[in-house]
């Protein structure tokens, strides 16, 4: 078990794509109405490390992009955000970067994936090898990252590095059905990753597939917590979280908000939970940030621009009511 106090560091390790989001615009456009679209910085894990700089960390990410123009702007992109690429790899030949074609619309939103030949499962356990986990205060990373091989096995080499470093690992579960082979490989590779980590955070669909049934999310998550996590947090859209720890658990509500769009919150909520127990905040203060700053990434466009800063995030916590009960 990872002490959790090395957070305070603040200097995390983020392992995961980082992609071209194109928005159609302006705000509220249907995709096929669209005669125009916006590009920004995408990607799960290259927003969860967005987020992490914007909250005063900082964030090396871990990745391999595409050797082309879209694996260029996300490279210029990660500079502009302050977020260290040095540990990006460019994959030529027939790799492509991630590419999310999305709509700024909370009804009937569609987003489109573009995964064919990811450039980030190309990621080797060379390239995780080759890091040095003891400047890092931890590795945090998605479920995306374990979709397929190469990244699947580079990813558990450097669960096994990270843990021998003494950093605490952080699973977000993301699961995200159209990257995998089945369910069934989805839900074994998860169960495993997550024994591993020492802070798991996922909603209740994705707790209840790793669980095998829809009903029995919290179930699985207080089992993970038996089975040795020090954090388990299981949220519940709407109806706020539950957030495990060995003394107990902690319900919080959310902070209303007018959406634009679904996308984002989760490494909104990631980013800024993790920047506040490292500054040293009690948990559930810590969670209450996460939700705070995710309800302000949906009702903002894009989602790596979306990601508010400490000023921003204090100031709505200061004026915004909430959070629900």
């Amino acid at each position: 078990m990872a002490d959790l106090e090395r957070l305070k560091e603040r200097n995390f390790l983020v392992i995961g794509r980082a992609g071209m989001d194109l928005y159609a615009d302006p705000p509220g456009t249907r995709m096929e109405e669209a005669s125009r679209f916006v590009a920004h910085l995408g990607g799960s894990s290259a927003n969860i490390a967005v987020a992490l700089v914007r909250q005063g960390c900082q964030a090396s990410l871990l990745t391999r992009v595409s050797d082309d123009a879209v694996g260029r702007f996300c490279l210029t992109q990660l500079d502009a955000y302050g977020v260290d690429r040095t540990l990006v790899r460019a994959e030529g030949g027939e790799a492509r970067n991630s590419l999310a074609v999305v709509e700024t619309r909370i009804e009937n939103c569609q987003s489109v994936i573009y995964r064919n030949g990811a450039a980030d499962f190309q990621m080797s356990e060379q390239d995780v090898e080759a890091v040095d986990y003891t400047g890092f205060s931890a590795l945090v990373t998605t479920g995306t990252v374990l979709a397929a091989e190469p990244s699947r096995s580079a990813a558990f080499r450097a669960f096994d590095l990270a843990r021998a470093a003494g950093l605490p690992l952080i699973f977000d579960v993301d699961y995200r059905p159209y990257s995998w082979p089945s369910a069934e490989v989805a839900a074994e590779t998860y169960s495993r990753a997550a024994a591993l980590c020492d802070v798991i955070v996922g909603n209740d669909v994705e707790f209840g597939f790793m669980a095998g049934h829809p009903e029995r999310g919290l179930e699985k998550a207080r089992s993970l917590l038996r089975d040795g996590a020090q954090i388990v947090i299981y949220k519940m859209g709407e109806k706020g979280a539950i957030t495990l720890t060995g003394e107990g658990e902690i319900a919080t509500g959310i902070y209303p908000t007018e959406a634009l769009k679904p996308t984002g919150a989760g490494d909104s909520f990631l980013g800024a939970f993790l920047a506040a127990l490292a500054a040293g905040r009690p948990l559930r203060t810590a969670v209450l940030r996460g939700s705070a700053a995710a309800a302000m990434v949906v009702a903002r466009v894009g989602c790596a621009p979306a990601m508010p800063d400490v000023s921003e995030l204090d100031d709505f916590l200061a004026t915004h009511p909430g959070p629900s009960a």
